[in-house]
């Protein structure tokens, strides 16, 4: 069975021993995301739809590195720090990026890290092909 691990690079990844993303064969769980740049910066400061597209581009890099595409998202999860002032800009980004794959969707009001990040983005997928079927190898 396949098994494939993607680190990001993230400095809590090391600490906390986790993974951006795993697959086991079909599946793939990818880890809460946030906005934060490479350089440490945080992308769009209290901009919860400019986050979340940001989080979905990243969120995109982790699936393609461990064979999977946007397409195969089955589920997401969204965490806002206020669901009145960014739910809005999530669903607004998760629509544009989701238009046409349509995968379930949740969203929870959560206390985040770093001030001015207002969402978090995790996402479930299984690798299938265009009729919906799975290979387990």
């Amino acid at each position: 069975m396949t098994k494939e691990t993607y680190f990001s690079g993230g400095r809590f990844e090391q600490v906390g021993s986790y993974a951006r993303a795993k697959r086991v064969g079909p599946f793939v769980w990818v880890a809460g995301t946030t906005a934060i740049e490479p350089s440490g910066k945080l992308h769009a400061p209290d901009d919860a739809y400019a986050q979340s597209l940001y989080i979905f581009a990243r969120i995109r890099e982790a699936l393609e590195s461990v064979g999977a595409e946007m397409r195969h998202v089955v589920r997401t999860t969204g965490f806002l720090t206020d669901m009145k002032a960014g739910a809005a800009g999530l669903v607004r980004a998760h629509g544009e990026v989701f238009n046409g794959i349509d995968p379930v969707m949740a969203a929870v009001e959560a206390g985040l890290t770093t001030p001015g990040m207002v969402v978090e983005i995790m996402v479930d997928a299984v690798i299938h092909d265009e009729n919906g079927e799975i290979q387990l190898k």
